[in-house]
């Protein structure tokens, strides 16, 4: 992991330096830029590595670099051919040997067109680049950039020999630490989720191979990342033969592809995960993401799924997000399917996953505290909807510093079960009792650096003692967690603030007399000295320590 590897760290560092001094210091701007060229990296290593082993299997293997590549452009002109680019002039190990102005002008107008047109012109790889632009303004910038990454790249080979993790996770790492310079909040309240908390719910949820898995608010795609990972850890778990897989720094067991997938477990996984975001760059960026890390056709779609041009409904098996906190949308594009008479959208938000869900399906959903105990109508009907209609099977609160530097909003992990549809007639609440749970520590700092704390907080305890969780047993309330029945719930007008809920110990108190702290004080002073030399003192703090005890008596 990246946090045990600062020659990794620096050398991120050192690429990030280079494009901020280079004129392009917008954060999201420059992780384009770089996710660009670690994906022109990653094609011609990934490519070279096949060709290898096909040579080595004896089995045939196509390059994606072999014979010639038309420009979309010219592909409707009389003669194409004459406009035919060779394909192994686009790879990295060919343009990285060129001039500086001769390299920028070739990765600009051969080897980026390229990339976008890298699925075929019908897939939603190519869609969503179509708008994407190589920026890189001065040929020295791209030739640092080229040689860091390939320094990166280095680093990334040595780490995975030395230390048996596989290539592609320290990739994905890398890719995440990108990611996580993002390091302001975006107009709609959207912040990256951290990783930890991301293994945290899939190990809550626990998607299984053939699952629907869903993130309506996905940003750069970490919860279909999750839900991929601890699928394929699952699988290489079962396999026989697999060797001992260690735990990570946060006490999660993850492994990537690289624990060997079968084709059709690899198929069907490919067509399991689905994620919608409003900004058309956050969706390039879990394209990429998800691609990164070996899932070659992601669905990553630019969508509101909160608008009338969003119409699924009962369509996944697990949906795990984190959406906006302090949007809100235009009443006239809500989806009317919506029924809650509110704009907001971390309330609309969570009533779309319940919808979302098919029955039986399962969803993870981090929202702001506010939503477990406000007191305004739509929140106490969500409420209400998540006690009744599914099996609301926990809250857990986090402490406000998760998020940092990001917000320092507290928040909540909600987990549910949708059990009935929204047109269904309740007969008999789903819920019976909520598992509440006070998470102090997440393994990290909860100040702004957010720096790795020894042991993994209460991460595997929350992972042990929710899949543990009795009803009959989990009844003391000054604990760390607890059950409520869903009776006490209702009384309580559907709150579900763990503060409503949990029974304060206090602890009493014994204090000295008057006269016996003063004693000491004044022993503290002059020493022990006798009572009657004590006279003696003309003034200074002991005489007035002296008059205050004749005072108290």
């Amino acid at each position: 992991m990246l946090q045990n590897n600062p020659e990794l760290k620096s050398r991120i560092d050192q690429l990030w330096n280079k494009f901020w001094s280079g004129g392009i210091s917008n954060p999201l701007t420059a992780i384009e830029q770089i996710t660009y060229l670690l994906f022109m990296k990653r094609l011609d290593e990934l490519d070279l590595k096949r060709q290898a082993d096909a040579e080595f299997t004896g089995e045939a293997y196509t390059s994606r670099f072999a014979g010639t590549w038309i420009p979309p452009e010219y592909r409707n002109q009389s003669e194409p051919e004459k406009f035919a680019i060779e394909r192994s002039s686009l790879r990295w190990s060919e343009f990285k040997r060129m001039q500086a102005e001769e390299m920028l002008q070739h990765v600009q107008t051969k080897v980026f067109p390229f990339l976008k047109d890298l699925n075929g012109a019908d897939s939603s790889f190519t869609h969503h680049m179509k708008n994407a632009v190589f920026i890189i303004p001065k040929p020295a910038l791209l030739v640092e950039a080229v040689k860091t990454i390939d320094e990166i790249f280095e680093v990334m080979e040595k780490d995975s020999q030395e230390k048996g993790q596989a290539f592609q996770d320290i990739q994905g790492d890398v890719y995440e630490m990108l990611l996580s310079e993002i390091a302001t909040a975006g107009k709609n309240g959207q912040f990256r989720t951290p990783r930890h908390i991301i293994k945290l719910i899939a190990e809550l949820v626990q998607p299984q191979l053939g699952h629907r898995i869903a993130d309506p608010a996905c940003g750069s795609g970490g919860f279909l990342l999750g839900a991929y990972q601890y699928i394929v850890t699952e699988l290489a778990r079962k396999k026989k033969g697999a060797k001992q897989l260690q735990p990570d720094e946060d006490g999660f067991v993850r492994t990537s592809v690289a624990a060997g997938l079968t084709a059709k477990a690899q198929t069907v996984l490919q067509e399991s995960l689905y994620g919608y975001d409003i900004d058309a760059t956050m969706v390039r960026l879990g394209l990429m993401n998800l691609m990164m890390h070996g899932i070659d056709e992601p669905h990553i779609d630019y969508k509101d799924t909160l608008s009338k041009s969003y119409n699924e409904e009962a369509e996944y098996d697990i949906v795990m997000a984190n959406p906006p906190f302090t949007g809100s949308i235009d009443k006239g594009d809500m989806n009317e399917n919506l029924s809650l008479g509110t704009t907001k959208t971390e309330l609309l938000f969570v009533e779309n996953i319940y919808r979302l869900l098919k029955k039986g399906g399962t969803a993870g959903v981090i929202v702001p505290q506010g939503v477990l105990f406000g007191g305004a109508k739509a929140f106490k009907e969500l409420r209400q909807k998540l006690v009744e209609r599914c099996d609301l099977k926990a809250v857990i609160a986090l402490p406000s510093g998760v998020f940092k530097p990001y917000a320092g909003v507290a928040t909540a992990i909600l987990l549910f079960t949708k059990v009935w549809g929204p047109k269904d007639k309740v007969t008999k609440s789903a819920t019976e009792h909520v598992w509440f749970y006070d998470m102090r520590a997440d393994g990290y700092s909860l100040d702004d650096k957010r720096s790795k704390q020894a042991g993994y907080g209460d991460l595997q305890d929350i992972v042990a003692r929710y899949h543990a969780r009795k009803a009959a047993t989990d009844t003391d309330r000054t604990a760390q967690c607890f059950m409520v029945p869903r009776a006490e719930i209702e009384v309580e007008g559907y709150d579900l603030s763990l503060s409503r809920y949990r029974e304060d110990v206090f602890e009493e108190l014994k204090y000295d007399k008057p006269g016996v702290i003063l004693d000491r004080l004044i022993e503290a002073e002059v020493g022990d000295v006798a009572e009657a030399d004590l006279d003696k003192v003309p003034s200074g703090i002991v005489r007035e320590l002296l008059e205050l005890k004749g005072m108290v008596g």
